[in-house]
């Protein structure tokens, strides 16, 4: 075990490095020049060639490309992810960290929604099969995942903010304001999860452990809560860790919808300001988390399943 764990780590490594390499090609392949971008951002008043070169001079844009790589790939190592454009004042670093707090509570706010909606209905769709209620869910499943984010949110701010008046429409500060945008990024993921959850369960209740723990006359709710329940969530601990970082990059169009101070809002303003080093990091900070939750979730998976265990081992 401890050797697959190592192996798994040193595969990531160079995944991680090909993710940096790709954010910084394609960051730099967008048309703009980033010193005149920089230039019209801190509002000079005549952008001349000599203030272009000058400032292309003090970002080092005249450098070879693969040095300008590898010196942003050393100072990202030392945390060091440059200047915001917008603000020369602040540090990308300083700006990440100003919006990350609110994008994670919003990101676990929303997976706990997922979970404790998501493995009842599953459940109860993968014991009561095809009827009234499993076909009803599964048409909201349908729905639900066919809406994209952004409508969702405009359809709940309509319903319930304006028509009802029950919840703020944007902002942050309290609970209320993190109900909305929670359910809204929640609402694709718990159609998954059910589906997953149902399917899981469907399969395993055609195993022979079901078979014999019935002859064995064990209680109906002890096999499917004990037995089938829980082998089918082995299968869902990678999914539930791949979440964590889709929902945080999920939140981009959502947090846009409620003015919800986090790094999707900073991300696209970011994008509208040209803001190139805030980008560039925001993205390899998502293809990051991918990774780092991806292995995490590997790992606990092969250390809880026994299977898994006999083949890494």
């Amino acid at each position: 075990m401890k050797s697959y764990i190592v192996k798994r780590i040193l595969s990531a490594i160079p995944l991680l490095l090909m993710i940096s390499f790709l954010c910084f090609v394609f960051i730099n392949m967008i048309p703009s020049d980033p010193a005149e971008v920089a230039l019209r951002v801190r509002q000079t008043p005549v952008i001349t060639e000599d203030a272009i070169l000058q400032v292309r001079e003090e970002l080092g844009l005249n450098d070879p490309y693969l040095i300008r790589y590898l010196r942003w790939v050393g100072n990202c190592l030392k945390l060091d992810f440059g200047v915001s454009y917008t603000n020369p004042s602040r540090t990308v670093l300083g700006e990440i960290s100003r919006c990350f707090p609110a994008t994670f509570v919003l990101a676990m706010s929303s997976l706990v929604i997922v979970i404790v909606l998501s493995l009842p209905i599953g459940f109860f769709c993968a014991v009561y099969k095809d009827s009234l209620f499993d076909r009803i869910v599964r048409g909201i499943v349908f729905m639900t995942t066919a809406m994209p984010a952004y409508w969702v949110g405009l359809l709940l701010i309509w319903l319930i903010s304006i028509q009802w008046d029950l919840l703020p429409t944007s902002g942050s500060g309290s609970v209320q304001h993190l109900i909305l945008p929670s359910l809204t990024v929640a609402l694709t993921y718990i159609s998954t999860y059910i589906r997953l959850i149902r399917n899981n369960m469907l399969e395993n209740m055609k195993e022979d452990y079901v078979l014999y723990a019935n002859v064995r006359g064990l209680k109906q709710s002890t096999i499917l809560v004990r037995h089938i329940l829980k082998n089918s969530l082995h299968t869902c601990i990678v999914a539930i860790g791949m979440s964590v970082p889709q929902l945080m990059a999920g939140t981009i169009v959502v947090e846009n919808v409620f003015a919800w101070p986090g790094l999707g809002k900073l991300c696209i303003a970011s994008i509208f300001n040209r803001d190139y080093p805030v980008i560039q990091t925001y993205v390899l900070l998502i293809g990051t988390l991918f990774v780092v939750f991806n292995l995490l979730f590997d790992i606990i998976q092969s250390i809880a399943d026994p299977r898994l265990r006999r083949e890494v081992s």
